[in-house]
């Protein structure tokens, strides 16, 4: 990729150097998050990407709309690593490393949907992920 997107959050802390219009902080989307458990059980790999989402994204992953979406890649990273250890016991079988690559590249384009790099967040349309300051915080709670 030549020139990835350039994150909002990124364009606003250097002045907006392209001056493109940018969206304004009002229009931010409001997600509803938190954490919620897989739909149905997960095995190691898959428990440890689930756990790792709600505490990285947790800020922009839906808990009402993005979760399937998740269940399914993590389910993905399951089946990702039964591939793996079927390719160390033939590791000259071309269907399981032709299927490990197609798993591997879905599980890549997943995340990407779920919005794991930044240029993939701006192109969500998430304008800035902001987490609540401190000050807002404090606020809220003697409020």
């Amino acid at each position: 990729m030549a020139n990835p997107a350039k994150p909002t959050e990124q364009k606003r802390l250097t002045g907006n150097p392209g001056k493109r219009p940018m969206p304004k902080e009002t229009e931010m989307m409001a997600i509803q998050g938190g954490r919620v458990d897989p739909i149905r059980p997960l095995d190691y790999a898959g428990q440890q990407l689930w756990d790792s989402v709600f505490s990285a994204g947790e800020i922009w992953i839906s808990s009402r709309t993005d979760i399937h979406l998740l269940q399914m890649t993590a389910e993905q990273l399951d089946r990702r690593e039964s591939l793996r250890n079927a390719l160390v016991e033939s590791p000259t079988e071309n269907s399981v490393l032709m299927r490990l690559a197609e798993i591997e590249k879905a599980i890549a384009g997943n995340l990407g949907l779920l919005g794991f790099t930044p240029s993939d967040r701006s192109r969500l349309g998430l304008a800035e992920i902001k987490a609540k300051s401190r000050l807002q915080e404090l606020l809220e709670r003697n409020g």
